[in-house]
């Protein structure tokens, strides 16, 4: 028969058994390195990867860091992946993309810093100029809301369409023209795809990271936009990252001289943040 002195006995040692184990998971965590060293960024195809690998890479391996790149060719994937956890960081988006993707996704991911941008483009194979536009012109444009909004600006801002008045210009669509004189007609398609319609289509309204992604320049552009700050890329993070030791790392090097000499001579007339200019 079990005593209760037995009892208290086999207690008192489970106690000591637990209290060990414990503590030896504690000798293990603080063991472990305070930061991590090891980094998955995310981007999409043309500038924006490129810029990773020019300009931010090689100022995070001098700090000790390896990090992988990942090559993204729409504008979904990369913040499911940060939020899945397959990312720790991606570089594509701007700020009004990201907090309407986050907020309909329902995603808790955050701006860590601000980037260069290549602006958004006109491009034309069949006109040199905008005024040269004939009635019933077919226009490519992005088909996400936010870039959407953007070509619609690009072409108020160049007389061809007028929006109604008091309109966000950050959330128009094309049921907010009010005046479109030369009957232009609109065929939403996703940015990636812009490019390939510049053969079917008299315009193509295209992301420069896109664009150049596809052999288009800059300077090829019948027209390019004014870029605004809310239209700057931005790194995410997932909320929980914002302000670990490796996340200030990627915004010292944003912020670093040597990310601006890259910026200079390999990515002119790309629109930047003031710390960049």
């Amino acid at each position: 028969m079990t005593t209760s002195f037995q009892i208290r006995r086999r207690a008192a040692v489970a106690l000591s058994i637990t209290a060990l184990a414990f503590g030896g998971l504690s000798l293990q965590a603080a063991a472990q390195p305070a930061t991590k060293k090891e980094l998955v960024i995310g981007a999409t195809a043309g500038s924006n990867i490129d810029q990773l690998k020019a300009g931010i890479v090689p100022i995070l391996e001098k700090k000790g860091y390896k990090v992988k790149l990942v090559e993204f060719n729409d504008y979904v994937q990369p913040n499911q992946a940060l939020a899945q956890g397959s990312l720790d960081a991606n570089f594509f988006q701007h700020r009004v993309y990201l907090q309407k993707f986050t907020t309909d996704q329902k995603l808790d991911l955050v701006e860590l810093v601000q980037g260069p941008i290549a602006p958004l483009g006109v491009y034309s194979r069949k006109r040199k100029t905008l005024a040269e536009a004939k009635d019933g012109d077919r226009f490519a444009i992005p088909n996400d809301p936010s870039n959407l909004a953007r070509a619609l600006v690009l072409l108020e801002q160049n007389q061809l369409i007028t929006l109604k008045p008091g309109i966000d210009a950050i959330r128009a669509s094309e049921k907010d023209i009010a005046e479109n004189p030369r009957h232009l007609k609109f065929v939403p398609l996703e940015a990636a795809q812009l490019p390939r319609s510049l053969d079917d289509t008299d315009y193509a309204i295209i992301n420069g990271n896109f664009a150049i992604s596809s052999g288009l320049k800059l300077n090829e552009a019948v027209a390019l936009e004014k870029t605004p700050d809310h239209y700057l890329n931005v790194v995410a993070v997932r909320r929980a990252d914002k302000d670990a030791p490796w996340a200030r790392d990627i915004v010292d090097a944003y912020h670093s001289r040597e990310f601006k000499t890259v910026v200079d001579a390999r990515f002119p007339g790309y629109a930047k943040p003031t710390f960049l200019q």
